[in-house]
């Protein structure tokens, strides 16, 4: 059988091509490789024939990166399926699930949380924040936590703070996740921020290999920074 014409290839490139491609490009190469012409010459068309799909690069990464993390969350979600669920067990699972999934994934991780375009990491409202806030609500509803008052909190992140907390909110009622609403205060938003940025600079800083002094035991070093976490705020990890 004769090889299809250019023309046959372009009709027959399906958006399920493309992203399979561009997910292929990133895992071999890295974020930067995913280009509008690297795909095309992948599979065998011209780039403009992309653009009936995607009106530009920036537009194909955010639906690559939202596959990544729907991804992510889906391996999360079976880790923690059979766990009970009050909370501080699924929580902990997501952790080490997390670290897990982005050392073993890390063009991937450095897509979704590392990369310039996408710097801040996975948004609230997306599968990894939603299934990350779900546990993180059954904690606050099921225990009784020791989080910094109000009042340790600096003035000049209040603001801030502030518009985090409402977000929050809007996203753990969309969770399913029910807990007294007066828990979630400035000091536990505070304390959520913080244990975000420790958790995740833990991860990165293993991820590129930034550790300042190399550590034949790293699964010892993050589950003592995980325990630290939880007895700052009242909680085992076990």
């Amino acid at each position: 059988m004769s090889n299809p014409s250019r023309r046959g290839r372009e009709r027959a490139a399906t958006d399920q091509d493309i992203r399979r491609t561009a997910r292929a490009l990133l895992v071999e190469q890295g974020p930067e490789a995913v280009t509008l012409r690297a795909i095309a010459r992948e599979l065998g068309i011209t780039a403009p024939a992309l653009y009936r799909y995607y009106g530009s690069r920036d537009d194909l990464v955010e639906h690559l990166r939202s596959d990544v993390v729907a991804d992510l969350a889906a391996e999360l979600a079976e880790d923690i399926a059979q766990l009970p669920s009050e909370g501080a067990l699924q929580l902990f699972a997501i952790c080490k699930g997390f670290r897990r999934w982005a050392l073993a994934h890390t063009k991937e991780f450095t897509l979704v949380f590392a990369s310039p375009a996408t710097l801040g990491g996975s948004r609230l409202d997306e599968p990894f924040g939603r299934i990350f806030l779900a546990a993180a609500g059954r904690v606050l509803a099921m225990h009784d936590l020791v989080t910094p008052s109000d009042d340790v909190v600096p003035a000049e992140l209040r603001d801030d703070l502030t518009s985090f907390q409402a977000e929050l909110l809007a996203v753990l009622k969309e969770s399913g996740a029910t807990f007294p609403l007066e828990k979630l205060d400035l000091g536990v938003t505070y304390l959520m921020i913080q244990f975000w940025a420790r958790l995740y600079g833990h991860v990165t800083l293993e991820v590129f290999g930034n550790y300042p002094i190399p550590f034949s035991k790293p699964d010892v070093l993050f589950d003592a920074m995980l325990a630290d976490l939880a007895g700052e705020i009242g909680l085992t990890t076990g």
